[in-house]
């Protein structure tokens, strides 16, 4: 018998108001999407701007709770990757590495331990001891992503987060993640990258105006989307 899915959701639907006032409409980020998530997956997620794909995320993480429909999780670990979590620039390099492991579900003792870790995969040398405000964007990058790295959920969620930083450590944060993914953690990717999609996802969900369209094998799903893509844009 095949194990039961690690996530379900069925016509699930999240709105939103559109402005802070007592009877203002509200807007369905998503409308109706039914999917489920098996252990190993590696699930992509098409689809346009705006469609709800990092809606659809932070929901399957438990950040967002469904306006309507059901979601049903088996009780696993579920990180939704997230860069500069909790940063505080007056703090230095290792203190926000503290600060943001804790955020991410770290224990104290367990992110401490990893800092020799941190400092070495971020290549920030003495600007670790240095506070945040004195970084580059790229340093910023290098940190954060270090930090989240480090954590370890049996589901991650990834938004359009394959390299970050200069050209160089992009290679090298990509290498280390694809790493991951390929390690056996069920992953739900969202990206714009045909590519990326291809290398990372052995199954694809396009979503279309908070609608789960269409569900099956990556290629299958990919050129059906582009197929509508260019037809809506004729």
């Amino acid at each position: 018998m095949n194990a039961a899915p690690l996530i379900c959701l069925e016509n699930v639907g999240v709105a939103f108001n559109a402005r802070v006032a007592v009877g203002a409409p509200r807007f369905w980020a998503l409308e109706d999407v039914s999917l489920t998530l098996d252990r190993g997956d590696r699930l992509g997620v098409v689809g346009r701007n705006g469609a709800g794909k990092s809606t659809l995320l932070r929901t399957l993480a438990g950040i967002i709770t469904p306006d309507r429909g059901r979601i049903a999780r088996a009780p696993v670990t579920c990180q939704l990757l997230s860069l500069a979590v909790g940063f505080m620039p007056h703090l230095s390099g290792r203190d926000n590495a503290i600060l943001s492991g804790l955020l991410l579900g770290l224990r104290r003792r367990d992110i401490e331990g990893r800092l020799p870790a941190i400092l070495e995969f971020s290549e920030l040398g003495d600007f670790f001891e240095q506070p945040i405000s004195t970084y580059s964007t790229g340093m910023m990058a290098r940190l954060a992503f270090s930090v989240a790295l480090q954590v370890e959920p049996e589901v991650l969620l990834i938004d359009e987060i394959l390299s970050v930083g200069d050209a160089d450590f992009a290679q090298k944060s990509g290498a280390a993640l694809r790493a991951r993914i390929h390690g056996g953690t069920t992953v739900v990717f969202v990206s714009h990258s045909d590519r990326q999609i291809r290398e990372v996802c052995d199954r694809a969900v396009w979503i279309e105006h908070g609608r789960s369209v269409m569900q099956g094998g990556v290629d299958e799903v990919l050129k059906a989307y582009h197929a509508a893509s260019r037809a809506a844009a004729a």
